[in-house]
């Protein structure tokens, strides 16, 4: 099994026939402070397969800052069934995350499927540049 694609969204949804909808794709943000919190951005991961993947899988998230440093992670794990048809396995998942910001600069989710890295989600943060005081001198 391999990501086929990994990418954050304001929404994302399955439909009634099985399409994958996804709305509002990002790769960057803008705050007004730091440190704060983008709530329930959506993490979408497309994986792909064949009947060799059939069986127990499990899919991790790391969230890392521009430091490197870890801040936070998750894990579950999957159970992969046959499809009906006996096709190539098609599997989106949609995880909303809060995403913690605690300053401006590259972070980074890092997709780890059976603990192997397997994709990884760049989102960069900028930090809005402070309001300039009535009267200021500006260059």
């Amino acid at each position: 099994m391999h990501v086929s694609f990994a990418l954050f969204a304001d929404a994302a949804n399955l439909s009634q026939e099985g399409k994958l909808n996804i709305l509002g794709v990002f790769d960057a943000v803008q705050v007004g402070t730091l440190p704060t919190v983008h709530p329930r951005a959506n993490l979408v991961v497309h994986l792909k397969g064949d009947l060799h993947d059939v069986g127990r899988h499990t899919l991790s998230l790391r969230w890392v800052g521009p430091g490197g440093q870890v801040l936070w992670q998750t894990e579950g794990e999957m159970e992969v069934q046959s499809p009906p048809d006996g096709g190539p396995l098609d599997m989106p998942v949609i995880a909303a995350v809060d995403l913690p910001l605690d300053e401006a600069g590259l972070h980074v989710m890092h997709v780890l499927l059976d603990q192997r890295p397997s994709a990884t989600v760049p989102l960069r943060v900028r930090a809005a540049l402070p309001p300039v005081a009535p009267g200021a001198l500006l260059s």
